[in-house]
């Protein structure tokens, strides 16, 4: 059983457009037929539970504490989680369309949230060009959608910490980070000090290793939780050849197959708990790519293969 849940949030990033991709992503057909349409015909149940409410800003370009949007993006982070932690109950896996990459603090809050009161533990994979580990003291921005890894670490502003529950939502046992390749210094410093670096498979290692052994690495990290793990994809993880329709492009990403290869493993493991789609902005797409992209990822992560 799936559910379709739709985050049009993009206030937490510095360009507009992201929350275009939830109505783009949920309306767009692929060979005729939507994304819910395909699920189904992979023998999914399928319910779409519409959009979370988000609290818009009411006056622009706002900071608090060097953080932009800061009370919009927490009020709505707790309405994420909600509604997340109300699908997971209902036995549902949630399939989250946004919105920028800040929505990850309610999406995994809530999640994270929901195997805590069950007594188990849930990892997280996360896919992005970005380490998104910054803190406001280190983001030359203010933009949260640079900022959701650390909070859901517990570094931060406390009102983005404590979203459903207080403090660190994530045990960095069960984590891992594939596809970096623009990382600030403050989070290189982050890394380091957390002791993370072995749980981030960096363009540099895609290319050393391969994408096959960095992906089953990262799900035997993650998937030694209890209770499996999430996976949060931010589509500029992919080369803007082939991902042209987001916000923050870094040249040097992974191609097509190889993006669609890591979730047929993830797939193909059977421990994915919830699937997060972000960055999708079809204002800067081009032929609708991206778009088109992002609803073959939700297949193959839900087992679509090509035999």
């Amino acid at each position: 059983m799936i559910d379709i849940i739709g985050v049009p949030l993009g206030f937490g990033a510095g360009k507009s457009g992201s929350e275009l991709g939830v109505e783009a992503i949920r309306h767009s057909k692929i060979r005729g037929s939507k994304v819910t349409h395909h699920l189904e015909q992979l023998g999914y149940v399928v319910t779409d539970r519409g959009n979370v409410p988000i609290v818009q800003p009411s006056d622009g370009y706002k900071t608090s504490g060097g953080v932009r949007h800061l009370t919009e993006v927490s009020l709505s982070s707790a309405n994420i989680a909600a509604v997340l932690i109300e699908s997971l109950n209902s036995g549902a896996t949630p399939v989250v369309l946004g919105g920028d990459h800040s929505i990850a603090i309610g999406s995994f809050s809530g999640i994270a949230t929901h195997f805590k009161e069950k007594g188990e533990e849930i990892g997280l994979i996360w896919f992005d060009a970005h380490a998104d580990i910054n803190t406001p003291e280190t983001s030359a921005s203010g933009n949260i959608h640079g900022m959701p890894l650390a909070a859901i670490l517990g570094y931060g502003a406390t009102e983005l910490v404590n979203v459903a529950s207080n403090g660190s939502k994530l045990d960095p046992r069960f984590f891992a980070h594939i596809g970096a390749r623009d990382i600030d210094p403050g989070e290189k410093a982050m890394i380091e000090k957390l002791g993370l670096r072995d749980r981030f498979f960096t363009m540099s290692d895609i290319d050393k290793r391969g994408m096959l052994a960095c992906v089953e690495d990262a799900i035997r990290i993650a998937g030694a939780a209890s209770g499996g793990f999430a996976v949060t994809f931010d589509v500029d993880m992919i080369d803007p050849r082939f991902a042209p329709g987001s916000g923050t492009l870094v040249r040097g990403g992974t191609t097509y197959r190889e993006a669609h290869l890591a979730l047929e493993l993830i797939a193909e493991s059977g421990k994915m708990r919830s699937f997060e789609i972000v960055e999708v902005n079809p204002l800067l797409d081009q032929s609708n790519l991206t778009v088109e992209l992002a609803c073959e990822l939700i297949l193959s992560a839900f087992g679509k293969t090509i035999l």
